[in-house]
């Protein structure tokens, strides 16, 4: 287990967090740029167990909410998280003990390691998707029954709002339109939590999973190419272990749309040599994908889009005709696919018509 977050394995945290954002989550590469910055100030996070966590320990999310295409010029700041957070304090009262992430995709696995280094606080090795998804009750603290609400959301301006809702599921309603009047990406806090909860409905082991993608693909002195020692790592993590590159290729046709508060989309994907297409959607994050009309891999499994050549993801905003990419499954965490999990993060969540499959089924020609 990773003791701590320091300056020498942020670019780690970023790269690993960016390919289990499975293109959502937001550019992790800025928010890496801001824990850079809290960490030269502040010093290092301390990473702290799920089963260190203390019964009375109060667990307070930092996570950012909103298009990620917005994100890449509408950037967040510390500032704006700790008002989030610190309006939920005072309304709870009661003050946070350590930091987790929602989800360990994208810019969502790295403002909560700035926030906690503002803080002095640790971090906990784990979130609440082990990948990334789109939507508030799509956790696994959802999942186990801890509360979403009370939830609290700010923006660059200084304006907060504190919702009180029966569900995760209204609290996502009732959020999203007003995250998009507030210019499309806010700060958030949701889900608080003791660390009995914590401990019940964490999904462990993926900060350091995540710090151990990231470094397999950076290795530059292993004789193995990045995409090989990209999967190796999955191969070698009891979450992701099911893994295989699925195709490989360039984007021929792209389609996206942020008019509803996310970005939804469609990638397709052509052999570079013989014939063959892979086509993608996209809610934020991938959702499925099908080569030559096969499916390949579905929700809530992990799909994700890398550059051929480094292995490193692509989130969807960035995604760009004639890009030389490879599509990368791989499975998801047991506690996403319990048949109760199904019913919140399935591919039926999605307004997909796809039954879901087991990864290792449906490529296990591949690994």
């Amino acid at each position: 287990m990773v003791s701590a977050i320091t300056l020498d394995n942020i670019e780690h945290l970023a790269i690993g967090s960016s390919f289990l954002g499975t293109g959502g989550g937001g550019d992790p590469y800025l928010g890496s740029l801001l824990c850079r910055e809290a960490i030269a100030e502040y010093g290092p996070v301390p990473v702290i167990s799920v089963d260190e966590l203390k019964d009375e320990d109060n667990i307070f999310i930092a996570a950012a909410m909103g298009a990620p295409t917005v994100m890449i010029e509408k950037l967040f700041s510390i500032e704006d998280q700790h008002r989030a957070v610190a309006t939920l304090e005072r309304f709870l009262d009661r003050q946070a003990s350590a930091i987790i992430s929602a989800e360990i995709g994208g810019c969502n696995s790295m403002m909560p390691v700035a926030y906690a280094a503002m803080r002095g606080l640790p971090i906990v090795d784990g979130d609440g998707m082990g990948r990334a998804f789109p939507a508030l009750q799509m956790t696994s603290f959802n999942i186990e029954g801890v509360a979403c609400a009370p939830l609290t959301i700010a923006d660059e301006h200084g304006n907060s709002v504190l919702y009180q809702t029966t569900t995760g599921l209204k609290a996502e309603e009732l959020a999203r339109p007003v995250a998009a009047a507030m210019g499309a990406s806010v700060c958030m806090s949701c889900y608080p939590m003791t660390g009995v909860e914590a401990r019940r409905a964490t999904i462990p082991k993926t900060l350091s999973g995540a710090i151990a993608i990231g470094e397999a693909i950076a290795r530059s002195s292993d004789p193995l190419s990045p995409l090989e020692r990209l999967v190796a790592a999955l191969r070698g993590h009891e979450y992701y272990k099911d893994a295989a590159v699925v195709f490989q290729g360039k984007i021929t046709g792209l389609e996206r749309d942020t008019s509803r508060g996310w970005v939804f989309g469609n990638c397709s994907i052509s052999a570079m040599t013989g014939s063959g297409t892979a086509e993608l959607k996209f809610q934020n994050e991938n959702l499925l994908v099908t080569v030559d009309g096969q499916l390949r891999c579905v929700v809530p499994d992990l799909v994700t889009i890398v550059d051929v050549e480094t292995a490193h993801a692509i989130p969807t905003e960035r995604l760009a005709y004639g890009q030389r990419v490879a599509v990368v499954a791989c499975s998801a965490p047991p506690l996403l696919t319990t048949a109760r999990a199904l019913d919140v993060v399935g591919p039926k969540c999605f307004g997909l018509d796809e039954q879901y499959i087991p990864l290792a089924k449906l490529i296990k020609d591949l690994i």
